[in-house]
């Protein structure tokens, strides 16, 4: 086992022991093994039916290590410890209320509890079961801090829904898309048929975006990634090649750290621009790139140049998934997996295939184990003839966002760029309720080209940077019936089921003094994507620019030191998550002092892969 790992081995004192054999007895588990190695599952639990499933795929895990566990021949003499569950809330619920400032700190509330579980536990080997969006992200970040051996396995997705009257199927995010219907029965029979079963969201959106991520990063097995939760395997199959993986993990000493590399991250992120992926990615990478180790994930994984390059000229998108297409993320599984999708990617030279999984195996060598099959041309488009020919997803800089930290997910835009070019007139909302309220109330003042500008919702000024299904949700409709195009731009963040001329991230946030703070009514909006910027063209004027700072610093300052606009902060998590929160281009997590985080050991050994090995450093057009 690496000397990385952090493991506990109990001693002879036998006031630290007694509560050990009695856990030992309870599970029914050698008392002989006690001063072993420990090992153990962990799992969220949570109040939608995201995590209904997870309860009962940890048990079977559970009783497969136990049988595993002892001192006979082919046992593994370990100490097994008893299932333990993180706890995180429903995204589905709460979009569009102020509890949606939860969510993504739950990814930070996952960290910490698993994180005080594994390094109070010293445990020498986990096997985690995930559900929902953000708990995932909280678990890999927390695995890879305590760097002993791990698997992650999804819980699975939900199965559609389908519509009574018109034999549709349907999904959580066809509910929210008629919410500002006038037909009552229309919206309480999709709500009611929406759901059905148990599992987590079903199309590409957020969660099946990040499964798919810590599939290709290495961290959990491909063929379990896509599978619905209900799917028997998951009960009967899997826990059994789970507990293999991690034995031989344990033994050959590898370690997430070992596997969650470089080449792996920047695969993981090729595979979520050719799925169309969520933008919450570019969140979510940044935080699984810290915890990994890497001091800056924009310059130890990728610039955002290059990315824009791989999304606009490499990367095509494969899948007809929801929301922007028709199919779920089981619609994937039956016709093969994501590893159709890793296969038609490594065929076309633009994933490295020498990457180190939780098998034991290469990226490549688990493809083919797997006899993957190719792409069936309907639900999974070879890389040939893609179903979208550029990536799904936009790094975007300019006058309105210095981080180059604002994010477009362009597999999802359903009209009004010309020329790659879009120009508006600014709506400014400061907060996303007055934006409800008026989509609720008075929709008809929308008008073609607006741009909405939602501000104080990020990390620190909400607290807790919200997603807006809700509202992009609504605006979508609107723009459908209407026959306009209405884009969102905000500091927030937006759901994975979002599409649309949506952009989030927009950073800095207002509530520090970003540039989106500065904006007014009718300024004029640019959206380039010829040069990946968004302007406000009176911000190009620097004395209008200083005037509007001056004036934003003036009301700061009478309000001691907060923005009026900024959330009203009532608990200590949100005070926290306000006085804490990096920036949406670091993650947003809740950990400021980045330069205290233990670096990767191995820093000098990232090998600056490209894909095909056609990219070389500086040389960023030679694909």
């Amino acid at each position: 086992m690496s000397d990385r790992t952090r493991i506990v081995r109990f001693d002879h004192n036998p006031g630290r022991n007694a509560q050990t054999y009695g856990v030992a007895r309870e599970l029914n588990t050698d008392l002989e093994l006690i001063h072993e190695p420990s090992v153990g599952v962990v799992g969220t639990r949570g109040d939608s039916q995201c995590y209904l499933g997870v309860q009962d795929k940890v048990e079977a895990i559970h009783e497969a290590l136990r049988l595993r566990i002892g001192q006979g021949q082919g046992q593994a003499r370990l100490r097994l410890v008893q299932p333990e569950y993180t706890v995180a809330t429903s995204d589905g619920m709460r979009n569009g209320t102020r509890e949606m400032r939860y969510s993504l700190i739950g990814r930070e509330v996952t960290h910490d509890t698993l994180c005080e579980h594994l390094s109070a536990s010293g445990l020498g080997g986990v096997l985690a079961v995930v559900a929902c969006d953000k708990p995932p992200v909280g678990t890999l970040s927390a695995l890879l801090e305590h760097d002993a051996p791990a698997i992650i396995m999804s819980d699975g997705p939900i199965r559609p829904g389908r519509d009574s009257v018109t034999e549709q199927p349907i999904d959580i995010i066809s509910a929210y898309q008629i919410a500002g219907s006038s037909d009552a029965r229309l919206k309480d029979r999709v709500a009611r048929e929406a759901c059905p079963g148990r599992g987590s969201c079903g199309g590409m959106f957020t969660y099946n975006t990040m499964q798919t991520f810590i599939g290709v990063v290495g961290m959990q097995p491909l063929h379990m990634v896509a599978p619905p939760s209900d799917d028997q395997r998951r009960l009967e199959a899997f826990p059994a090649e789970l507990v293999e993986y991690l034995e031989g993990l344990i033994a050959r000493g590898h370690t997430p750290r070992d596997i969650v590399g470089r080449d792996a991250i920047r695969n993981a992120l090729i595979v979520a621009m050719a799925v169309g992926g969520s933008t919450n990615v570019m969140l979510h990478a940044p935080e699984i790139a810290r915890a990994a180790g890497f001091g800056d994930f924009w310059r130890d994984i990728v610039t955002p140049e290059e990315f824009n390059h791989l999304s606009e000229h490499v990367v095509p998108v494969l899948t007809d998934a929801r929301p922007y297409g028709r199919y779920s993320m089981v619609d994937i599984d039956e016709t093969g997996g994501v590893q159709v999708i890793v296969r038609a990617l490594l065929e076309a030279g633009l994933l490295n295939g020498d990457t180190l999984t939780c098998t034991g195996e290469t990226l490549a060598d688990q493809v083919e184990r797997l006899a993957t099959s190719e792409p069936d041309g309907t639900v999974v488009y070879p890389v040939e003839k893609p179903f979208k020919p550029t990536g799904g997803l936009r790094m975007l800089g300019g006058n309105l966002c210095p981080d180059h930290s604002a994010v477009l997910k362009l597999a999802g835009v359903e009209g009004g760029l010309e020329d790659n070019r879009f120009v508006g007139s600014a709506r400014v909302f400061d907060g996303e309720q007055g934006l409800l309220d008026t989509l609720e109330n008075a929709p008809e003042t929308f008008q073609h080209h607006d741009m909405v500008i939602v501000r104080y919702e990020g990390p620190s000024g909400a607290p807790g940077m919200p997603e807006m299904l809700d509202s992009t949700s609504r605006i979508t409709t609107l723009c459908r019936d209407k026959g306009i195009v209405v884009g969102l731009m905000t500091d927030a963040r937006f759901s994975g089921g979002s599409v649309g001329l949506v952009i989030g991230h927009v950073g800095p946030e207002a509530a520090i003094g970003g540039p989106i703070g500065l904006v007014e009514n009718g300024d004029e909006i640019v959206v380039d994507l010829n040069s990946n910027t968004i302007d406000c063209t009176p911000l190009n004027d620097s004395t209008t620019r200083d005037a509007r700072k001056a004036a934003w610093q003036n009301v700061v300052d009478a309000n001691y030191g907060v923005h009026p606009s900024c959330g009203d902060v009532d608990t200590r998590l949100l005070n926290r998550m306000r006085r804490s929160a990096v920036s949406a281009v670091q993650g947003a997590g809740m950990h400021p002092d980045r330069e205290l985080w233990v670096p990767r050991e191995r820093a000098a050994e990232r090998s600056g892969f490209v894909p095909g090995n056609r990219f070389r450093e500086g040389s960023q057009k030679s694909f």
